[in-house]
């Protein structure tokens, strides 16, 4: 069994570590966090791994995940490079979704294996992705070594594999933050549209519920066009002006989530349906400058 070091094992890498040890897909050997106090918190929750307190007192390792956030991955890197823990053959991954595997590029000379493995999963409570993440689907690249060792361990652990290319790899990421972080975002903006008419968070959330459930179940299982409903959808323009006026009087942000939100909406209308003169109005609506509404009562 091939034996693995992680260097900061947040939500992600504790996550993919106990799964890989209750599955037996990798040996979990040293673990590098913020503190020695949170890497041995990680080891307990992994059920495995030693804790260490800089990634200096790692010992030798078949495989490395790199599992810092993104703007630190290509320091970490070099420091590791630097190191010269990482021997000839070792493969060095990451799982950032925006940054391809060239970010190990440090490493290059060490004649580690380089790959970056993806899972399209929120990570938000381990203890939950534990036991939700066979399905997930991961996007990888990276050199065919470090891919030969590292797609059977994902799949042993539940992960639908697919390739992606490196240099179109932004755009995959940019993908999965709409869907899932801006998600959060705009469940947020709701509840505070719902404040705004006198309704209490607790209340709104449960009223939200089953329509979001509902909304995302027809988009991604049917299509956009078919999901589509409400004041676009039936190009009913006086509803949109009216909104539209109202969110400028309490908040500038809010008008402009709902401005922009309306021109991609209106994209998804015109798909399913011929171009009318009412939807043309609706984009002039949409697109005019937030001034033009400031004096208008709501």
């Amino acid at each position: 069994m091939l034996t693995l070091n992680i260097i900061g094992c947040g939500n992600l890498g504790r996550t993919l570590a106990r799964l890989w040890h209750q599955q037996q897909q990798f040996q979990i050997r040293d673990l590098v966090t913020a503190s020695p106090a949170s890497a041995s918190r990680a080891c307990e929750f992994i059920g495995a791994g030693r804790p260490r307190s800089d990634l200096t007192a790692m010992a030798a390792a078949d495989c490395w995940l790199l599992a810092t956030p993104d703007d630190a991955i290509a320091a970490t890197a070099a420091r590791l490079a630097e190191s010269g823990l990482v021997s000839a053959n070792s493969i060095v991954f990451h799982c950032s979704g925006s940054l391809a595997s060239d970010t190990l590029a440090p490493l290059a000379g060490s004649t580690a294996h380089l790959a970056s493995i993806h899972p399209v999963h929120t990570f938000a409570v381990p203890a939950e992705s534990v036991t939700r993440f066979a399905g997930t689907y991961c996007a990888y690249e990276g050199e065919p070594v470090a891919l030969a060792g590292l797609l059977p361990a994902f799949k042993g652990i539940g992960a639908e594999l697919i390739a992606i290319e490196a240099a179109t790899k932004i755009h995959y990421h940019a993908a999965s933050v709409m869907a899932c972080n801006y998600l959060v975002a705009l469940l947020d903006a709701s509840l505070e549209c719902y404040a705004n008419a006198g309704i209490d968070a607790a209340t709104a959330s449960k009223m939200l519920l089953p329509i979001v459930h509902q909304t995302v179940d027809n988009s991604l299982l049917q299509s956009p066009q078919r999901a589509l409903t409400g004041p676009i959808a039936r190009a009913d323009g006086n509803t949109v002006e009216r909104q539209l006026q109202a969110l400028t009087g309490k908040s500038e942000l809010l008008a402009n989530l709902y401005r922009q939100l309306g021109l991609q909406t209106l994209q998804v209308a015109r798909r399913r349906t011929s171009a009318s003169p009412q939807l043309d109005k609706i984009e002039q609506l949409l697109r005019a400058p937030a001034p033009a509404y400031s004096n208008k009562p709501g």
